[in-house]
């Protein structure tokens, strides 16, 4: 005869189960039951990228009114200037835009007239003028209600430095000394990614 002990029966393995320890399981998965609702309910946040690559007085207008619609429907936004874009965010240079008046196809008179000196401020001044009539918001008016809406307007560091721009250049609030690792980050958790 054998001195080991005989097979438990299916009710003695039930009965070895502890009450305890099974409470602690049932706290445990009541614990990562909420917090994988708490993972669910941060994710609902929309985020939107947009990367203003082009610096004319037309080009200034997109990426604000869009980063600054989407902030106000809750959307996490990032406006990433780059190149000709930074002078959008550059105090000084923001206030002289011009639209090109040159290879428009909006524009109501042909290229070779268009390419007259002067023509290009003509053009700004008349859409200056329509912008001021119809109260639409300035360029400033704009950059100004994006960060209060919560946008994060970025200078891109290297055209910063290849531009030999100061960062005291730039608007307040206006976040410098961003690099393309940052932006591209940005991107990919992005919803939406805009090139304009």
């Amino acid at each position: 005869m054998s001195t080991d002990n005989p097979p438990a029966s299916v009710d003695d393995a039930d009965r070895e189960f502890d009450a305890a320890e099974l409470q602690a399981l049932r706290e445990r998965v009541d614990d990562l039951e909420s917090s994988m609702a708490d993972l669910d309910d941060g994710d609902t946040q929309k985020k939107m990228t947009i990367v203003a690559t082009q610096g004319s007085f037309d080009m200034a207008y997109p990426p604000l009114i869009l980063g600054s619609t989407a902030a106000a429907f809750g959307w996490d936004v990032v406006v990433f200037h780059t190149f000709w874009g930074l002078d959008i965010l550059h105090e000084k240079k923001s206030k002289n835009l011009k639209l090109s008046a040159v290879g428009n196809p909006n524009m109501p008179v042909p290229n070779a007239l268009a390419a007259i000196p002067g023509m290009d401020r003509m053009a700004t001044r008349m859409m200056e003028k329509k912008i001021d009539e119809n109260g639409t918001a300035t360029i400033e008016e704009l950059i100004d209600l994006s960060i209060e809406s919560g946008v994060d307007l970025q200078a891109c560091q290297m055209t910063i430095e290849l531009m030999d721009y100061d960062e005291d250049d730039f608007y307040d609030g206006v976040t410098t000394g961003v690099g393309a690792a940052t932006a591209l980050q940005h991107m990919a958790e992005s919803d939406i990614q805009l090139l304009v």
